[in-house]
């Protein structure tokens, strides 16, 4: 969806407005946005940019832009769309923009809700393709094994398995998600406090069902993932944005910034997409912050088994934030879609023990529970220590992707594209300047056959800038010539103004094979 930003078609503030009186001013900045609607320079469906940004593009107060933008929200020209921004309306504009359908007459407010998440999300649904960020190795995957565990259950087994089964999911598996959380990632947590659901997106939307109200509010990752946000907006709750340093959420500022908050969602091993690691001290802040206020927080570590720092020849990974003392109010969402593959639907939620009961319900309101075969094999997978082989051999080779697609790049561009090297997670950030657009590059790409994600697509005030290279699920002939792809496209103003996406120093390159 197109974004209103200080370019030719974009108004831009009116001569000699730096001596205008406030509420000249004013007026002037939404006389030219309102004629900017009414002769079609931003069309319907275009959002405005933050005020924040807005008014810096404008050289104006951020008091003055938001007057202006309420006034138009008021008279109709403009909506406000909750935890999402400020569009150009339907009614006011001259064409509807490309891709955006108005929901269906009948839904209900809910409903609609639902349905406009279409504008914001649209999950992918085609093969991936290099750079796309998210798509773990499928083809080495082992089938062949799956299999064989599936076939070795007896008669009697796969005929319970076909019955109406706990909608909290297999016992066995509860169990053994258990007891890999321990062994992996430092959680506490007894089988029962596992509920097991189609995917970390089913997760988010359970928890936002249960503990959740219309008109909350919800701190967020800015930029972040917008499924999450998707979830919440279909329900009615306020997604509010905070922003991002090189210690993760600034809870402190979204805590003053919206002190009604009741809960905060944030991938703390590695922040999707920007991949910064949230230091302890801001780990800790966040915990004394839900204590404060009552308030809960989610833990979605969508790839925190994919980390590949060593120190002393053994892996040292970053423990959950779960696994913190004075985390009682954290759920915790994982999902195997990244560490096993997509296809496979299972993920779960660690839930406080007096949750577990309503979770459970849910889970059996909405799809009664997830099919029991896939779960059997899944628990024999797990005790008897396939999954620990399996992350083995993919951490070892999607650190070796990440090389390649380093030196790749910069091998194609001369140099001139440099991806900082990361010790964990499935891709790899490049920032431009702030407010630039990282659009056309993206459709260029895609054009040329390569998705690569802009940072823009996932930020909602934020002005980071930049573009996702997703290197986990692709052969090396598959990035080398993605790199050359986007190499040839040239991009004259890439800069990395935030080089804290990885906190390992950068490797000594080595040539590609």
């Amino acid at each position: 969806m197109p974004v209103a930003r200080a370019n030719p078609k974009t108004p831009t503030a009116p001569a000699g407005t730096s001596s205008a009186r406030p509420g000249l001013l004013r007026q002037q900045v939404y006389e030219q946005l309102r004629g900017a609607i009414e002769q079609g320079r931003l069309p319907a469906g275009t959002r405005l940019p933050p005020s924040r940004e807005h008014a810096a593009g404008l050289g104006v107060s951020r008091n003055t832009v938001l007057w202006a933008v309420q006034r138009l929200q008021a008279e109709g020209y403009v909506e406000a769309r909750v935890g999402d921004g400020t569009y150009v309306s339907q009614a006011a504009g001259t064409a509807p923009t490309q891709g955006l359908v108005a929901p269906p007459r009948g839904l209900s407010k809910r409903g609609q809700l639902i349905a406009e998440t279409a504008a914001r999300w649209r999950p992918p649904h085609v093969a991936a393709r290099a750079f796309r960020i998210g798509a773990p190795e499928v083809d080495t995957f082992p089938f062949a094994l799956w299999d064989r565990l599936a076939r070795q259950a007896s008669p009697g087994q796969r005929s319970a398995r076909a019955q109406y089964l706990d909608p909290a999911g297999d016992p066995q598996l509860r169990q053994a998600i258990a007891l890999w959380l321990w062994a992996s990632r430092g959680i506490r947590c007894d089988a029962a406090q596992v509920v097991v659901c189609s995917g970390s997106q089913q997760g988010i939307d359970l928890i936002a069902r249960l503990l959740l109200d219309a008109g909350d509010e919800v701190l967020v990752e800015d930029p972040g993932y917008p499924g999450i946000r998707a979830s919440l907006l279909g329900h009615g709750v306020l997604a509010r944005p905070v922003a991002l340093d090189a210690q993760g959420l600034r809870i402190a500022e979204g805590a003053a910034q919206w002190p009604g908050a009741r809960m905060a969602v944030v991938t703390p091993t590695h922040q999707f997409p920007t991949g910064v690691c949230m230091h302890l001290a801001r780990r800790q802040a966040l915990l004394q912050w839900a204590r404060t206020h009552d308030a809960w927080v989610v833990e979605d570590d969508y790839d925190g088994e994919f980390q590949y720092g060593k120190h002393d020849g053994k892996a040292q990974r970053v423990p959950a934030l779960c696994s913190l003392p004075g985390s009682e109010r954290v759920l915790y969402v994982g999902t195997f879609s990244k560490t096993l593959h997509p296809g496979l639907r299972l993920g779960f939620v660690v839930v406080p023990p007096a949750l577990v009961e309503a979770f459970a319900m849910a889970r059996a309101i909405t799809d009664r529970h997830a099919p029991g075969d896939a779960q059997a094999v899944l628990a024999r997978f797990i005790a008897e220590g396939h999954l620990l082989r399996h992350l083995r051999q993919m951490r070892e080779l999607y650190q070796h992707r990440q090389q390649v697609l380093i030196d790749a790049l910069a091998d194609a561009s001369g140099g001139a594209l440099q991806l900082a090297p990361s010790d964990r997670g499935m891709h790899l950030l490049l920032e431009s300047a702030p407010g630039s657009n990282d659009e056309a590059l993206s459709r260029s790409a895609l054009t040329a056959g390569v998705m690569l994600a802009p940072l823009s697509r996932y930020a909602m005030e934020s002005t980071r800038r930049g573009w996702l290279f997703g290197y986990a699920g692709y052969s090396e002939a598959e990035i080398v010539a993605a790199a050359r792809v986007v190499a040839a496209l040239s991009l004259p103003h890439v800069r990395a103004p935030h080089t804290n996406v990885s906190s390992t120093p950068p490797h000594t390159r080595r040539k590609t094979a």
